[in-house]
């Protein structure tokens, strides 16, 4: 196999996660998760969203999140940020990254956006070009890249079309997205292959659900494709609004978990992620579908029952 030594971690889930959820999460209680997670060694976090409130109004507290964290140093805190607006309202905020948005899908991106693909890329174009004039990170990032909801398969040139629009923008990096957890290994491999042929592999990164339980073997295959930034959720909170049946992000507990069993180092103390994922679900107020909180990480020291 060839892995790397080492890979980045982006903890997606006080964005991704909890944009979702029912019921919403108090402004204390998205603070007290953020900084426990930096406090089990996150060191990139999507922190909010700065999208109109009457869209995702469990994260209209953006800027109040943003205000009450104690910022740690070595720590990037990012926005999702749709338009010139939410940047605006985003620099107010003294984030350390922006992250813009697009679809590789038409139909999604309308349902998702309400703008065509080239309208999303010119608007993304204008927010690139404030952001990196402010001097911020900046990340693009391609919903449905391995399917769409909605119109199914996904032609990979449109996704490589939009990456190299990204970079040409001016795009510190670039996420590559399984928004309903359609991608399987195989899939994962081809794509990245054909991406890294316009942008260097170092600039990208993989984002995937765990629809249908194959996060961890899409993980993998980014992986062997020499990916080296993955995002997680913690407690593998997420899914996508306008993506019916699409459940949470890859749990960085159990993503930090088979990374470290494959001697590959991620930062993160583990046992204390498992911790932020428990309290995850009790902000959330329900059970969440991650592996190793439930069972626990691998015991190496041996002993127990036999079973088949």
């Amino acid at each position: 196999m060839r892995l790397p030594d080492r890979v980045t971690l982006c903890e997606v889930g006080p964005r991704d996660g909890l944009q979702n959820e029912p019921a919403n999460v108090p402004t204390a209680d998205k603070i007290r998760l953020i900084e426990a997670l930096v406090e089990a060694g996150i060191r990139r976090m999507e922190a909010t969203s700065f999208v109109a409130p009457k869209w995702i109004p469990n994260l209209a507290d953006a800027g109040e999140v943003l205000a009450g964290l104690r910022r740690r140093p070595g720590v990037t805190y990012a926005a999702l940020v749709p338009n010139l607006r939410g940047l605006e309202r985003a620099l107010a905020a003294k984030v350390d990254e922006v992250v813009i948005f697009l679809s590789a899908s038409e139909t999604h991106s309308r349902k998702n956006i309400n703008k065509s693909l080239a309208e999303a890329l010119e608007a993304s174009g204008e927010v690139a070009g404030r952001a990196k004039h402010a001097g911020l990170r900046l990340k693009g990032a391609i919903s449905t890249c391995f399917g769409c909801p909605y119109e199914g398969e996904v032609d990979p040139r449109v996704v490589v079309r939009i990456a190299t629009a990204l970079v040409d923008m001016g795009v510190d990096e670039v996420g590559i997205s399984d928004t309903t957890g359609m991608a399987n290994p195989r899939q994962v491999d081809a794509l990245v292959s054909r991406v890294a042929e316009r942008v260097p592999v170092a600039k990208l990164s993989l984002h995937f659900h765990d629809t249908r339980g194959t996060a961890l073997a899409n993980v993998l295959a980014g992986l062997q494709a020499g990916v080296t930034i993955f995002d997680g959720s913690i407690g593998g909170l997420g899914g996508c609004p306008y993506a019916k049946g699409a459940t949470g992000n890859v749990a960085t507990e159990d993503l930090v978990h088979m990374l470290h069993e494959m001697g590959i180092e991620t930062g993160t103390d583990l046992p204390k992620l498992i911790e932020c994922a428990r309290l995850a679900q009790q902000l959330v107020g329900r059970p969440l579908e991650a592996h190793v909180g439930r069972a626990g990480p691998v015991n190496h020291g041996g002993g127990g029952a036999a079973c088949s």
